[in-house]
């Protein structure tokens, strides 16, 4: 690959933009995703396989580069036990928000107890586009 890795966050609709400016801000350090899907490709800016030390373009919804990160752990953990510096690396405020939020994310998963998902750690290195223009203003 000649390039940065990409990642682009879903969010609840193409103008949310929540996530990435949770990455800038500090917030979200973590991302969790099925295993079946992290070791995929997602389109033009989702490469997937992410690895420590990788260093990652952040895309948003409309497909701008808002930031830039680095990978620092990668490993597996089960759906019924959610490790603190997960669900809060991901922003929420317990370990049952965290679930919450997946259950409604993942409608086609069977999300049990032993349910495994990726998790992918990582710090920021850059922002490069705090707010970006759209065609009803900035965002």
């Amino acid at each position: 690959m000649d390039r940065r890795k990409r990642l682009q966050f879903w969010g609840a609709d193409e103008n949310d933009d929540s996530l990435p400016i949770s990455v800038m801000n500090g917030r979200k350090t973590v991302t969790a995703d099925t295993v079946e899907n992290y070791y995929k490709p997602y389109g033009e800016f989702g490469d997937g396989s992410y690895a420590a030390g990788d260093v990652i373009e952040v895309y948003d919804l409309k497909n701008n580069l808002r930031c830039i990160i680095r990978a620092t752990k990668v490993y597996t953990i089960r759906f019924g036990s959610i490790p603190e510096e997960v669900w809060r690396g991901e922003a929420f405020s317990s370990e049952q928000e965290f679930r919450d939020c997946h259950i409604r994310c993942l409608p086609d998963c069977q999300l049990h107890d032993d349910f495994e998902l990726v998790t992918l750690h990582f710090e920021l290195v850059d922002i490069v586009a705090r707010t970006v223009d759209t065609p009803r203003g900035r965002a």
